[in-house]
């Protein structure tokens, strides 16, 4: 089920709404609305789901509409046009129409915000700053505190409970906004940039904890982010924006693989492959490998080879005429264990960077097997094309 339905919103910023809204209907650009107009168009007939559970990545430029539309998600910027459902209960409240009341409840119960610049306060302690939301529900100071201290100690921060925010370094401080935001126990986190004014290293350590607070939590998040690296490490899926418009919206791996647009491709260009695609994304199908007297060669420089049985099955393998080992690996498996020579056998699902690391540890091609057969391999030649980028194919259709 859906959390969030988007369906056509736009949002204006200005005086001139209507006129505005009736240029776009036209075709005029954001720019020869603001010349026209003097209003700003922040979102323009977006739509998009959001499914209960998952992470969403709003990610684009700066100026590409992604900040403007999140913040419509909970009311800070009002919807000028279309429908803006957010999952209450068996209910879904139209956040482009709902009263003052109800909009309240909403931001109070089901939908929590981290910012950008953390926006602690900086005469509260750290315990006080994650109870704030729940002194502003009325909770008792008792209740509202044994939360917090739950939450601190969630994020590692139990010790800091009576420092100040000033005596905390910026990851530190942005755990507590993390906290703050579960202490509200809203079923959706609205998540601004939260991490990129922070240190690269500090910044790929909470992306991890974000991660894995997730897998526990099990909450449904919408991630602005204009890093791209970023949202394909932690987005379930991707919406890019260019000019206030969601342009292309998929899995992670899908984007990667078939953007959309030269704007799209060229995002995707300057990513780093591993940390999102598969075997099954870049392998060389069994169909396509060379037969000799019967045998699939993996490597015709050394002859390194492997017999198939009538039914797809993997049978024997060498090199050179020297058997070689057969190992099936599994997700989790210590790959530094691996010996050289070992032959490794994995699902086509397997992770391009743990595909990398047996091939270096073994020295040979990765075989990927789906229900018992042979389906392909992965070489040298399938990572490097991973690496320069020649994985993706362009769909400007």
């Amino acid at each position: 089920m859906a959390a969030i339905s988007i369906r056509n919103v736009d949002v204006v910023f200005g005086e001139n709404i209507e006129q505005s809204l009736a240029l776009l209907d036209q075709g005029s650009s954001r720019q020869e609305i603001i010349e026209t107009t003097g209003d700003v168009v922040g979102v323009a007939n977006a739509s998009i789901e959001v499914q209960e559970g998952e992470i969403c990545v709003l990610m684009g430029l700066s100026g590409s509409g992604k900040s403007s539309l999140l913040r419509a998600v909970n009311g800070l910027n009002a919807v000028s046009r279309g429908e803006l459902l957010v999952q209450d209960g068996d209910q879904m409240v139209d956040i482009a129409t709902c009263d003052a009341s109800t909009l309240l409840h909403m931001r109070t119960s089901k939908i929590s915000m981290v910012f950008q610049k953390f926006a602690l306060m900086p005469w509260m302690s750290v315990v006080d700053n994650v109870a704030f939301g729940l002194d502003m529900k009325g909770m008792s100071k008792q209740k509202r505190r044994a939360k917090a201290m739950e939450k601190l100690e969630m994020v590692g921060l139990s010790e800091w409970k009576d420092k100040f925010p000033h005596e905390l370094s910026g990851g530190m401080q942005q755990r507590v906004g993390l906290a703050r935001a579960f202490a509200m126990d809203s079923d959706i986190l609205l998540m601004d940039e939260p991490f990129s004014a922070l240190d690269p290293l500090i910044r790929s350590q909470l992306q991890d904890e974000l991660i894995e607070l997730q897998q526990r939590l099990n909450k449904t998040i919408l991630f602005v982010s204009h890093d791209l690296d970023e949202a394909l490490k932690i987005g379930t899926h991707i919406a890019i924006m260019e000019s206030a418009k969601i342009i292309q919206h998929g899995k992670p791996e899908d984007i990667v693989l078939n953007p959309k647009t030269p704007y799209v491709a060229d995002f995707v260009a300057h990513t780093n492959p591993l940390n999102v695609l598969c075997g099954r994304s870049l392998m060389t199908l069994v169909s396509d490998l060379p037969i000799v007297n019967g045998e699939c060669v993996l490597n015709p420089h050394d002859n390194t080879v492997v017999n198939v049985n009538a039914e797809g099955v993997i049978t024997t393998a060498s090199r050179q005429g020297e058997a070689l080992p057969l190992h099936h690996w599994s997700e989790g498996e210590d790959i530094e264990r691996m010996a050289e020579g070992l032959l490794v056998i994995a699902s086509p699902d397997v992770p391009m960077r743990s595909a990398i690391e047996i091939r270096y540890k073994t020295g040979l091609p990765l075989l990927l097997e789906e229900d018992g057969r042979l389906v392909g391999i992965l070489s040298d030649k399938d990572f490097y094309h991973a690496l320069l980028g020649k994985h993706f194919t362009l769909d400007a259709a």
